[in-house]
Protein backbone atom coordinates (compact mmCIF):
# COMPACT_ATOMS: atom_id res chain seq x y z
CA UNK A 1 0.00 0.00 0.00
CA UNK A 2 1.52 3.44 -1.27
CA UNK A 3 1.47 6.22 1.62
CA UNK A 4 1.16 9.99 0.81
CA UNK A 5 3.21 12.02 3.10
CA UNK A 6 0.84 15.12 2.53
CA UNK A 7 -2.77 14.21 1.31
CA UNK A 8 -3.93 15.35 -1.91
CA UNK A 9 -5.46 18.88 -1.81
CA UNK A 10 -9.11 19.32 -2.69
CA UNK A 11 -10.75 21.96 -4.92
CA UNK A 12 -13.91 23.19 -5.19
CA UNK A 13 -15.64 24.30 -8.78
CA UNK A 14 -18.20 26.52 -9.06
CA UNK A 15 -20.41 26.83 -12.57
CA UNK A 16 -18.95 29.13 -15.19
CA UNK A 17 -21.72 29.03 -17.62
CA UNK A 18 -24.70 26.11 -19.01
CA UNK A 19 -25.47 25.24 -21.93
CA UNK A 20 -28.64 27.86 -22.50
CA UNK A 21 -32.11 25.75 -22.83
CA UNK A 22 -32.39 27.29 -26.46
CA UNK A 23 -29.62 25.12 -28.04
CA UNK A 24 -30.57 21.44 -25.95
CA UNK A 25 -32.20 19.21 -27.72
CA UNK A 26 -34.47 16.57 -26.84
CA UNK A 27 -33.88 14.03 -29.39
CA UNK A 28 -31.97 10.54 -29.96
CA UNK A 29 -28.88 10.71 -31.96
CA UNK A 30 -26.78 7.52 -33.25
CA UNK A 31 -23.69 8.98 -30.98
CA UNK A 32 -25.95 8.68 -27.97
CA UNK A 33 -27.30 5.09 -28.76
CA UNK A 34 -23.90 3.99 -29.14
CA UNK A 35 -22.30 5.73 -26.52
CA UNK A 36 -24.51 6.17 -23.77
CA UNK A 37 -27.39 3.82 -24.59
CA UNK A 38 -30.85 4.74 -22.61
CA UNK A 39 -29.45 7.76 -21.08
CA UNK A 40 -31.11 10.87 -21.89
CA UNK A 41 -28.90 13.22 -24.06
CA UNK A 42 -30.03 16.73 -25.07
CA UNK A 43 -25.81 17.49 -25.36
CA UNK A 44 -22.48 16.04 -24.69
CA UNK A 45 -19.97 19.00 -24.60
CA UNK A 46 -16.20 18.53 -24.85
CA UNK A 47 -12.92 19.87 -25.67
CA UNK A 48 -12.72 23.19 -24.57
CA UNK A 49 -10.04 25.96 -26.15
CA UNK A 50 -9.86 29.83 -25.69
CA UNK A 51 -9.21 32.02 -28.39
CA UNK A 52 -6.73 34.98 -28.00
CA UNK A 53 -9.88 37.21 -26.83
CA UNK A 54 -10.71 35.02 -24.20
CA UNK A 55 -13.39 33.27 -26.15
CA UNK A 56 -14.30 29.84 -24.66
CA UNK A 57 -14.68 27.76 -27.71
CA UNK A 58 -16.11 24.32 -26.88
CA UNK A 59 -17.96 21.01 -28.87
CA UNK A 60 -21.16 19.35 -28.79
CA UNK A 61 -20.36 15.86 -30.35
CA UNK A 62 -24.08 14.49 -31.04
CA UNK A 63 -25.02 17.03 -32.85
CA UNK A 64 -22.29 18.21 -34.79
CA UNK A 65 -22.29 21.62 -32.97
CA UNK A 66 -19.06 24.23 -32.17
CA UNK A 67 -20.37 27.27 -29.56
CA UNK A 68 -18.44 30.10 -28.86
CA UNK A 69 -18.96 31.00 -25.11
CA UNK A 70 -18.06 34.84 -24.72
CA UNK A 71 -16.05 35.90 -21.53
CA UNK A 72 -19.66 37.51 -20.18
CA UNK A 73 -21.08 34.02 -20.86
CA UNK A 74 -22.55 34.65 -23.53
CA UNK A 75 -23.26 31.49 -26.08
CA UNK A 76 -23.16 31.48 -29.85
CA UNK A 77 -23.75 28.35 -32.21
CA UNK A 78 -20.21 28.72 -34.53
CA UNK A 79 -21.31 25.65 -37.06
CA UNK A 80 -23.55 22.95 -37.16
CA UNK A 81 -22.46 19.99 -39.68
CA UNK A 82 -23.17 16.63 -39.99
CA UNK A 83 -20.20 14.97 -38.05
CA UNK A 84 -18.77 13.85 -34.31
CA UNK A 85 -16.38 16.81 -33.42
CA UNK A 86 -14.95 15.19 -30.27
CA UNK A 87 -11.36 17.43 -29.59
CA UNK A 88 -11.31 21.23 -30.34
CA UNK A 89 -7.59 23.20 -29.64
CA UNK A 90 -6.94 26.87 -31.04
CA UNK A 91 -3.50 27.40 -32.62
CA UNK A 92 -1.64 30.60 -31.77
CA UNK A 93 -2.66 31.67 -35.51
CA UNK A 94 -6.13 31.41 -34.28
CA UNK A 95 -6.75 28.09 -36.33
CA UNK A 96 -9.89 26.28 -34.91
CA UNK A 97 -9.17 22.69 -35.54
CA UNK A 98 -11.22 20.03 -34.58
CA UNK A 99 -10.48 16.15 -34.09
CA UNK A 100 -13.97 14.62 -35.41
CA UNK A 101 -15.32 10.71 -35.17
CA UNK A 102 -16.64 10.51 -38.33
CA UNK A 103 -14.41 13.02 -40.48
CA UNK A 104 -10.73 12.98 -38.96
CA UNK A 105 -8.63 16.57 -38.64
CA UNK A 106 -11.14 19.25 -39.39
CA UNK A 107 -10.98 22.96 -39.60
CA UNK A 108 -13.65 25.35 -38.56
CA UNK A 109 -13.85 28.67 -40.51
CA UNK A 110 -15.72 30.43 -37.50
CA UNK A 111 -16.78 33.54 -39.69
CA UNK A 112 -17.74 31.53 -42.33
CA UNK A 113 -19.87 28.66 -39.87
CA UNK A 114 -18.14 26.17 -42.07
CA UNK A 115 -15.84 22.99 -41.30
CA UNK A 116 -13.30 21.54 -44.17
CA UNK A 117 -11.11 18.63 -43.86
CA UNK A 118 -7.52 18.76 -43.48
CA UNK A 119 -6.61 14.93 -42.82
CA UNK A 120 -9.39 12.73 -43.33
CA UNK A 121 -7.15 8.97 -44.35
CA UNK A 122 -3.79 7.21 -43.71
CA UNK A 123 -2.26 5.62 -46.90
CA UNK A 124 -6.32 5.23 -48.15
CA UNK A 125 -7.52 3.68 -44.37
CA UNK A 126 -10.08 5.52 -42.73
CA UNK A 127 -9.35 6.44 -39.03
CA UNK A 128 -11.01 4.71 -36.44
CA UNK A 129 -12.47 7.52 -34.72
CA UNK A 130 -10.22 10.52 -34.08
CA UNK A 131 -10.92 11.89 -30.34
CA UNK A 132 -8.40 14.67 -29.73
CA UNK A 133 -5.20 16.40 -30.35
CA UNK A 134 -2.70 18.87 -29.28
CA UNK A 135 -0.46 21.45 -30.86
CA UNK A 136 3.08 21.79 -30.25
CA UNK A 137 4.81 25.02 -30.75
CA UNK A 138 6.49 24.67 -34.04
CA UNK A 139 2.81 23.37 -36.02
CA UNK A 140 3.17 19.79 -35.25
CA UNK A 141 0.12 18.10 -34.41
CA UNK A 142 -0.62 15.42 -32.35
CA UNK A 143 -4.56 13.54 -32.53
CA UNK A 144 -5.84 10.48 -30.67
CA UNK A 145 -7.62 7.52 -33.34
CA UNK A 146 -9.59 5.94 -30.11
CA UNK A 147 -12.24 4.22 -32.51
CA UNK A 148 -14.19 1.50 -29.91
CA UNK A 149 -10.46 0.21 -29.10
CA UNK A 150 -9.91 -0.98 -25.20
CA UNK A 151 -8.48 -3.67 -23.86
CA UNK A 152 -10.18 -6.25 -25.87
CA UNK A 153 -8.65 -4.37 -29.03
CA UNK A 154 -5.49 -2.77 -27.95
CA UNK A 155 -5.40 -0.89 -31.63
CA UNK A 156 -5.60 2.38 -31.14
CA UNK A 157 -3.42 5.13 -32.49
CA UNK A 158 -1.97 8.30 -31.57
CA UNK A 159 -0.48 10.39 -34.54
CA UNK A 160 1.52 13.36 -35.17
CA UNK A 161 0.74 15.60 -38.28
CA UNK A 162 3.99 18.06 -39.26
CA UNK A 163 2.89 21.32 -41.28
CA UNK A 164 4.91 19.91 -44.41
CA UNK A 165 2.00 16.86 -44.03
CA UNK A 166 4.44 14.18 -42.89
CA UNK A 167 1.92 11.88 -40.71
CA UNK A 168 3.59 9.56 -38.37
CA UNK A 169 2.19 6.94 -36.33
CA UNK A 170 3.61 6.98 -32.51
CA UNK A 171 1.64 4.13 -31.27
CA UNK A 172 -0.49 2.15 -32.62
CA UNK A 173 -1.32 -0.14 -29.71
CA UNK A 174 -3.08 2.32 -27.75
CA UNK A 175 -5.63 0.86 -25.49
CA UNK A 176 -8.80 4.08 -25.98
CA UNK A 177 -5.91 6.72 -26.70
CA UNK A 178 -7.94 9.87 -25.84
CA UNK A 179 -6.42 13.41 -24.42
CA UNK A 180 -3.00 14.20 -24.95
CA UNK A 181 -0.63 16.79 -23.95
CA UNK A 182 3.11 17.73 -24.52
CA UNK A 183 5.40 18.22 -21.37
CA UNK A 184 6.42 21.71 -20.85
CA UNK A 185 9.98 20.66 -22.60
CA UNK A 186 8.18 19.05 -25.58
CA UNK A 187 10.45 16.01 -25.53
CA UNK A 188 7.37 13.41 -23.66
CA UNK A 189 4.00 13.16 -25.10
CA UNK A 190 1.46 12.63 -22.44
CA UNK A 191 -1.83 10.42 -23.96
CA UNK A 192 -4.73 9.58 -21.59
CA UNK A 193 -5.97 5.56 -22.09
CA UNK A 194 -9.66 5.59 -21.49
CA UNK A 195 -9.98 1.65 -20.86
CA UNK A 196 -6.61 1.44 -19.73
CA UNK A 197 -8.04 3.80 -17.24
CA UNK A 198 -4.29 5.20 -17.07
CA UNK A 199 -2.15 8.08 -18.66
CA UNK A 200 0.93 6.87 -21.02
CA UNK A 201 4.07 8.57 -20.39
CA UNK A 202 5.59 8.33 -24.08
CA UNK A 203 9.44 9.79 -23.89
CA UNK A 204 10.87 11.05 -27.50
CA UNK A 205 14.01 9.92 -29.28
CA UNK A 206 16.03 12.32 -30.84
CA UNK A 207 15.28 10.60 -34.06
CA UNK A 208 11.53 12.09 -33.31
CA UNK A 209 10.18 8.34 -32.32
CA UNK A 210 8.89 7.48 -28.87
CA UNK A 211 10.11 4.44 -26.65
CA UNK A 212 9.98 3.50 -23.22
CA UNK A 213 6.60 4.05 -23.49
CA UNK A 214 5.05 3.48 -19.54
CA UNK A 215 1.98 4.50 -17.22
CA UNK A 216 2.50 7.65 -15.73
CA UNK A 217 -0.19 6.76 -13.40
CA UNK A 218 -3.06 4.47 -12.94
CA UNK A 219 -6.75 5.29 -11.99
CA UNK A 220 -9.89 3.16 -11.50
CA UNK A 221 -14.02 3.53 -11.96
CA UNK A 222 -15.95 2.75 -15.35
CA UNK A 223 -14.62 5.03 -17.20
CA UNK A 224 -11.13 6.63 -17.34
CA UNK A 225 -9.05 9.84 -17.91
CA UNK A 226 -10.37 11.83 -20.58
CA UNK A 227 -8.88 15.23 -21.87
CA UNK A 228 -6.04 16.29 -20.52
CA UNK A 229 -3.34 19.75 -19.81
CA UNK A 230 -0.80 20.88 -18.54
CA UNK A 231 0.45 24.06 -16.82
CA UNK A 232 4.14 25.68 -17.17
CA UNK A 233 4.98 23.84 -13.69
CA UNK A 234 4.63 20.71 -15.46
CA UNK A 235 1.88 19.63 -13.07
CA UNK A 236 -0.72 17.22 -15.04
CA UNK A 237 -4.53 17.94 -15.10
CA UNK A 238 -6.45 14.96 -15.99
CA UNK A 239 -10.08 14.62 -16.42
CA UNK A 240 -11.93 11.59 -15.64
CA UNK A 241 -15.39 10.58 -17.31
CA UNK A 242 -16.68 9.07 -14.60
CA UNK A 243 -15.17 10.17 -10.75
CA UNK A 244 -16.25 13.56 -10.85
CA UNK A 245 -13.06 14.94 -10.69
CA UNK A 246 -10.02 16.12 -12.15
CA UNK A 247 -6.73 14.49 -11.08
CA UNK A 248 -3.26 16.92 -10.23
CA UNK A 249 -0.04 15.06 -10.52
CA UNK A 250 3.06 16.35 -9.89
CA UNK A 251 5.46 16.06 -12.63
CA UNK A 252 7.31 12.66 -10.83
CA UNK A 253 3.52 11.39 -10.87
CA UNK A 254 2.42 12.27 -7.55
CA UNK A 255 -1.41 12.87 -6.80
CA UNK A 256 -1.64 16.71 -5.30
CA UNK A 257 -4.67 17.50 -5.62
CA UNK A 258 -8.25 16.75 -6.68
CA UNK A 259 -10.75 19.02 -8.40
CA UNK A 260 -14.51 17.88 -7.76
CA UNK A 261 -17.48 18.77 -9.71
CA UNK A 262 -19.92 20.58 -8.26
CA UNK A 263 -22.12 19.09 -11.39
CA UNK A 264 -22.74 15.79 -12.79
CA UNK A 265 -19.77 12.74 -12.71
CA UNK A 266 -18.44 12.88 -16.38
CA UNK A 267 -15.31 16.03 -16.30
CA UNK A 268 -14.27 15.07 -20.17
CA UNK A 269 -11.63 17.76 -20.75
CA UNK A 270 -9.93 20.65 -19.53
CA UNK A 271 -8.31 24.06 -20.19
CA UNK A 272 -6.64 26.68 -18.63
CA UNK A 273 -7.73 30.12 -18.91
CA UNK A 274 -8.21 33.57 -16.83
CA UNK A 275 -5.79 36.55 -16.93
CA UNK A 276 -3.35 35.32 -15.07
CA UNK A 277 -3.79 31.78 -16.28
CA UNK A 278 -4.87 30.32 -12.55
CA UNK A 279 -8.31 28.70 -13.68
CA UNK A 280 -9.24 25.75 -14.56
CA UNK A 281 -12.43 25.09 -16.55
CA UNK A 282 -13.77 21.67 -17.09
CA UNK A 283 -16.22 20.04 -19.40
CA UNK A 284 -18.93 18.16 -17.60
CA UNK A 285 -20.72 16.52 -20.18
CA UNK A 286 -23.60 14.95 -19.08
CA UNK A 287 -25.16 18.41 -17.72
CA UNK A 288 -23.88 20.60 -20.39
CA UNK A 289 -21.74 22.46 -18.05
CA UNK A 290 -18.95 24.50 -17.76
CA UNK A 291 -16.94 24.13 -14.51
CA UNK A 292 -13.94 27.10 -13.22
CA UNK A 293 -11.99 26.53 -10.49
CA UNK A 294 -9.34 28.43 -8.83
CA UNK A 295 -5.80 26.44 -9.33
CA UNK A 296 -3.53 29.44 -8.02
CA UNK A 297 -4.06 27.63 -4.57
CA UNK A 298 -1.55 24.61 -6.03
CA UNK A 299 0.96 27.40 -5.54
CA UNK A 300 0.57 28.52 -2.09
Amino acid sequence: MMYLETPPRLIATQVFSAMPAEFRRNVRSDWADANRPGAPTDSFIEGPSFDADGNLYIVDIPFGRVFRISPDKKWTLVVEYDGWPNGLKIDTKGRILVADYMHGLMECDARAGKMRPILTARNSESFKGCNDLHIAKNGDIYFTDQGQTGLHDPTGRVYRLRPGGELTCLIDTGISPNGLVLDPTESVLFVAMTRDNAVWRAPFMKDGSVSKVGRFCSLFGPSGPDGMTMDAAGRLFVGHASLGHVFVFAPNGEMVARIKSCAGGACTNVAIGGPKRDRLYITESTTGTVLVADISVLDA
